[in-house]
């Protein structure tokens, strides 16, 4: 309590200081006798929640209600009497934020609903909780502020917690509080959650990158400070007096960065923005020349400058960033910024968007906030949680891109984004008559990925034709932004009912007879828990249930899914062996004892390439002098591969087989055998006999099958015999092991 007042006395009035000590004492006796799980006193939680919006130097208000978030919830106390105690302001923050809590695992009981098995549940509590989030914070930004403080101290105190709840918790933490947080500019609270979150989901990998980077870390300091020093006498010959830092990487960002660095080849030896550098300036010109006299010193690496100051991101940060190679060639990662642009980027909105009593938000608080009023569009547009909590995911909380416009304007659109995205983001009916796109000047297809800079220009057709049911397939690639999907369903919703029904229809045939399932309409009816089988395939036909939806609802069934025939051996390419207890986080085998599935083994923390796993009676094991880098670790278990025999029709023509096995390849997939005939109609029946881990892979496979030029249809089919009337008059055979 004593350091929640001394903060606010550096800014705030007196008589403000009375009101929030009077919210104090208030939440202090109707908290009275109340504890925690931990066994501390309530009263600690509403307060530890007021000090860090203190830090933030938030209003009188936002910190009574903050000290008084719990008490409409856990203690007898009406909003009427917050109001004649507190006022109408104080009082309605309370109330959104005990809103909130309701839909909060913090608070939940049991994950499941009813039926054990917990995820449904849990999946909509996130989507409803994320929704309520969204459009409280609409009505007013505090309540999420007080809500993510309240989020924070809850981490900190989540051991008290059953290891159940405390995974479930992380991971909604990880899911909504920390990307919204990103997505309010507010950096210093989104780290901070991100590696509590990862603490509890993924404790080895955890501890694993906080021991790589405690034993670099002298190492990191030392260079760090000969580096800024001789930075610092470069700017002063300029006439800049900067404040210069070493800027620390949080472990969770680390591990995102091994991830992406694993699929490369390249391991934690290779994350060079773990050696980086800060520089705070006056203004936002000494900024560029701060960078100018970093490139003089040493060289940048190619595609490595970014400058948001001239091109913000979309929650307000800006900075100059650039990596250039260092002394003793080591890559360096170098920030510039204004004293204000780091205010913004450790606390986002809140650092230069406070309510002052008595007046309203400001401008930039109203620039920052129109994503938001998109999504009270979808709220307006869209049927169900889980669909909204796709749609969030995918726009609010992602990285973006930016591209022009034929005139040169800038449109925001999320990374991966289409044309057809950028058509919708333009204007609803230039995305409904959209056939065709380029870029650059050039024709390219509506699946190709837009990048930064593009120039994009929309073909259209004199009548408006309506979006294609194909948009809407994830495994397509037409469409990414939730902006899109949400126009293009709610076209097909629009349509006639009965149209809908056919369309549906003729998709659940064309699904079932090329996956050679035979499910009723009924049945399926009941396992998408539709009210009736009309219903079922309007949303089919309408886009509302997607053909991946029920691809996916499908393989649940174990009837359903592909037999099991065959496993590929323990050993080579195909094994799919895995270690527990270390995840797959940088682990390999040792090459001095050679453990096999079945030994037993153990793991050994390395200093630069992870884990290595080594049978317990290897010698090197047994000599080890340092015990606290053994970890206990299991085989896990062996991935199965089914064969599956798929039939194509398609046109004869030169390259057929050749894009067939391209694409097949280029999906991972491995070719057991193949078979050709030519019949006598100039078209061709291709058989492949693949391996696949299941429907749903398999489904993904027909759908890139089918845009191969030519192709007629592909479906599961028996073996084909040959045709000995065909031209080749003969079977063409080719097996491959890949």
């Amino acid at each position: 309590m004593k350091d929640l007042f001394t903060q606010i006395a550096a800014y705030l009035p007196e008589d403000r200081i009375a009101f929030v000590q009077r919210a104090y004492e208030f939440a202090a006796k109707t908290h009275e006798g109340q504890t925690r799980l931990t066994g501390e006193p309530f009263i600690i939680h509403p307060v530890e929640a007021a000090s860090y919006l203190a830090e933030l130097q938030l209003d009188a208000t936002t910190l009574a209600a903050a000290l008084l978030h719990d008490v409409m919830e856990d203690c007898d106390v009406s909003f009427q009497e917050i109001v004649r105690e507190f006022g109408a302001d104080v009082a309605k923050l309370v109330d959104g934020v005990t809103k909130l809590n309701k839909l909060d695992l913090v608070n939940a009981g049991p994950l499941d609903g009813g039926d054990g098995s917990g995820r449904q549940s849990e999946g909509s509590d996130h989507a409803a909780s994320l929704r309520k989030l969204l459009v409280a914070m609409a009505q007013d930004l505090r309540v999420v502020l007080i809500k993510l403080a309240d989020r924070l101290h809850n981490m900190r105190t989540l051991q008290a917690h059953t290891p159940e709840r405390r995974r479930a918790i992380a991971q909604e933490t990880l899911d909504i509080y920390a990307p919204l947080a990103h997505r309010l500019g507010m950096w210093d609270i989104k780290w901070r959650l991100e590696d509590m979150s990862f603490h509890y989901l993924e404790p080895v990998k955890y501890k694993m990158i906080s021991r790589l980077l405690a034993q670099r870390r002298e190492e990191r300091e030392r260079y760090i400070a000969n580096v800024r020093e001789v930075l610092i006498q470069a700017l002063r010959k300029v006439g800049l007096r900067p404040q210069v830092t070493g800027r620390a990487k949080h472990i969770y960002s680390v591990y995102r960065k091994m991830q992406a660095y694993a699929v490369q080849g390249k391991d934690f030896d290779d994350i060079h923005d773990l050696f980086a550098l800060r520089i705070k300036v006056k203004v936002s010109g000494d900024c560029y020349v701060a960078l100018g006299v970093v490139h003089g010193l040493w060289n940048p690496l190619p595609g490595q400058v970014d400058d948001y100051i001239a091109k913000p991101k979309e929650n307000g940060y800006q900075a100059l960033h650039t990596t250039v190679m260092g002394p003793k060639g080591m890559p360096l990662e170098v920030q510039i910024r204004t004293e204000e642009m780091h205010q913004i980027a450790e606390y986002g909105i809140a650092a230069h968007w406070r309510y002052k009593e008595g007046k309203g938000q400001d401008n930039p608080f109203e620039q920052q906030m129109t994503w938001l009023r998109q999504v009270l569009e979808w709220q307006r547009e869209d049927t169900g949680a889980e669909e909204f909590l796709e749609n969030v995911k995918t726009d609010i909380l992602p990285d973006q891109v930016f591209v022009y416009t034929p005139k040169g304007d800038i449109k925001e659109l999320p990374s991966g984004s289409t044309s057809i995205d950028f058509a919708y983001h333009v204007h609803t009916d230039l995305g409904h008559r959209c056939i065709g796109a380029k870029v650059n000047g050039k024709l390219v297809p509506l699946d190709t990925p837009l990048k930064n800079g593009d120039t994009v220009e929309i073909l259209t057709s004199k009548v408006a034709r309506g979006p294609s049911l194909d948009w809407l397939n994830p495994n397509a690639g037409y469409v990414h932004s939730a902006t899109a999907r949400v126009r293009i369903r709610a076209w097909f919703r629009r349509q006639e009912r009965g149209a809908n029904i056919q369309r549906g229809r003729d998709l659940l045939t064309r699904e079932l007879r090329r996956l050679s399932l035979n499910p009723s309409e009924e049945e399926l009816t009941k396992l998408l828990h539709m009210d009736t089988v009309d219903d079922f395939l309007a949303a089919l036909g309408s886009g509302g249930i997607t053909a991946n939806q029920l691809v996916a609802r499908l393989t649940l069934r174990p009837e359903h899914r592909i037999p099991e025939e065959y496993k590929p051996p323990t050993t080579g390419p195909a094994s799919g062996v895995e270690v527990l207890g270390a995840g797959d986080l940088l682990t390999s085998l040792a090459k001095c004892c050679s453990p096999l599935p079945g030994d037993d083994i153990v793991g050994f923390i390395t200093r630069t390439r992870g884990i290595t796993v080594h049978r317990r009676d290897c010698p090197n094991i047994a000599n080890e002098d340092e015990p606290e880098r053994l970890i206990s670790v299991d085989w896990g278990a062996t991935k199965s591969l089914h064969p599956v025999r798929i039939a194509i029709e398609a046109w004869d023509r030169v390259g057929l087989l050749r894009d067939i096995t391209a694409m097949v390849s280029g999906d991972k997939i491995n070719i057991a055998s193949m078979l050709t005939r030519e019949n006598d109609d100039g078209t061709a029946t291709v058989q492949l006999t693949v391996f696949t881990t299941g429907v749903n892979q398999l489904s993904r496979l027909f759908t890139k099958l089918e845009e191969i030029q030519g192709v007629a249809s592909v479906t599961r089919a028996a073996t084909i015999t040959p045709n000995n009337g065909s031209k080749a008059g003969a079977l063409a055979e080719v097996a491959e092991r890949s």
